[in-house]
Formats: structure tokens, sequence, C-alpha cells
């Protein structure tokens, strides 16, 4: 008997679904067509030519690189900072019980849930409060707070479906705390670190609204295509920029995609 998952999915059913997935992704792939335009000044569909010559003049930019250097670094850091304290927190949340433990986690993954505006303000107030000046680690202090919450959100699912009577087995075998963590620990939750770090990455690296609150007179590269978009020189360089972009998150969201999905096997069970 056939199962009900092998059979063709409904005529109206496969409609529906290409028609949801155009209106996805046509909008990205207009993207990819203006970067080749010859057209300088306007979005003309359809485009009167094509050339590739926009890509070297984005190559020349200056302010393009400048934008796209400090998103790098940005991103780069928040991550890092993001490993870190998602990390311990999902440890703390996952392995041991104490008081507050779920209004504790609802914490941590509260400035994810906020809008993007509210969390940008409360930021620039308490950085006026504190009279810090806004620069390069106000912009990482800002994306480190949603970046913990992706860290912490694969962390902790890794660290609920480890068994703690490997850790307890480690320990008995006279391990210490830093070789459980090496040899036990980091190789059950490796690969949901490292697919945490890269949502991070992606996610910081095209964060706009808080980073307009945090930036002060810096650019990043979402906030360099921004102004473009409001004050073009030459569009088609924008879109070049966007189509680099787009590539450049979506590499670490495919690869934190296959990692995460592969990551259903504990290391060390059944030895």
């Amino acid at each position: 008997m056939r199962s009900d998952r092998s059979q063709s999915a409904p005529t109206g059913l496969k409609i529906a679904a290409a028609a949801g997935l155009a209106f996805l992704h046509l909008p990205i792939l207009l993207i990819f067509v203006y970067a080749f335009t010859t057209e300088e000044k306007s979005y003309q569909w359809p485009p009167p030519g094509f050339t590739t010559q926009w890509f070297a003049v984005t190559w020349g930019r200056a302010d393009v690189w400048q934008a796209l250097g400090l998103s790098v670094q940005v991103a780069a850091i928040s991550s890092g900072i993001a490993l870190v304290l998602g990390t311990l927190c999902a440890a703390a949340v996952s392995q041991t019980r104490f008081f507050g433990r779920e209004a504790i986690s609802l914490l941590v993954i509260l400035p994810i849930a906020l809008p993007g505006i509210i969390t940008g303000i409360a930021l620039r107030s308490a950085f006026s409060l504190a009279e810090i000046p806004f620069s390069f680690w106000t912009i990482v202090l800002g994306h480190a707070t949603f970046c913990v919450v992706v860290v912490y959100n694969n962390a902790v699912a890794r660290f609920r479906r480890t068994s703690g009577s490997l850790i307890e087995a480690s320990m008995d075998l006279g391990a210490d705390g830093f070789q459980t963590f090496r040899h036990v620990i980091l190789p059950n939750i490796g690969t949901a670190l490292l697919a945490g770090g890269m949502l991070a990455f992606a996610l910081s690296f095209d964060e706009v609204i808080v980073t307009t609150f945090t930036a002060g007179q810096q650019q990043t590269l979402p906030i360099w295509m921004l102004e473009e978009l409001v004050r073009p020189r030459q569009r088609p360089v924008t879109n070049v920029v966007a189509m680099v972009v787009v590539l450049a998150t979506l590499l670490p969201i495919l690869a934190a995609y296959y990692l995460t999905r592969e990551g259903d096997q504990i290391a060390g069970a059944g030895k």
C-alpha cells in the first residue's frame, strides 16, 4: 500500500507553491538583472542593454570598500561575542536547574523578538545616558544583543539533546572540566555553535535598523546602500553591491542549514 507522502501533490497546490516562490524570489532576481543594465539613472524595464562595466566601477569605489570592511569587522566581532555569551547562557539554562530559569531564558531571547526600532531606541538612550560616544564599538554592542539569541537557540537545542550521562561518565573516568569540554561537550555542540555563528554573522552583516541608531556618522554596507538609494550616484553600483550581499549572506545560511540538519547524531552515544 502506497504511503500518502509518496502521492503526487495536486496541481493547484503545485501552482500555489510556485506562485509563492516567485513572489519571494523574483524581486531578488531583479537585483541581479539591474546589476548588468546599461541604464545609469533609472530602473527601466526591460533594461535597454546589458554590460559588466559596473563591476569594475564598484571595484574602484573607495566608499564601497570602506563600508564593506566596517560591516565585516562588526559582524565578525559581534559573532565572536555572541558565541561566548550564547554558549554560556545555553549551558547554564539547559544543564542546571535554578529558580527563575525559564524567566532568564525568555529574557535572553527577548531582544530578537522585539521590533528593531525599539532595540535601537533603547540602546541609543542607554549610550547617551552613559555618555558613551557613538563609535565602532557601539555598533558591535548593538549587533551582539540579537546575535547572542541566534547562538543561544542553536546551542540550547543541542545541549538538550546531549545526554548528561556522557558528561558524568567522563568525570567518573578522571577527566577534568576542560578535558570533558574538549572531548565530550564540544564534539556534540560544535556544529550547532558553528551554525549559530554563521547565522549571527549573516544577521549582523545586513542589519539596518539597530545600526542606524548606534552608528553615529559611520556607514556599514547596508547603511551605505540605503543612502545610495535615496541619493543615487550610479544606481547599478548599488545593485552590484546588493548582489554581493545576497551571496555573502546566502552561503552562511545554507552552511548553517546543512550543519544543523546533520546534527541529530550525538557524539559518543552508543559507543
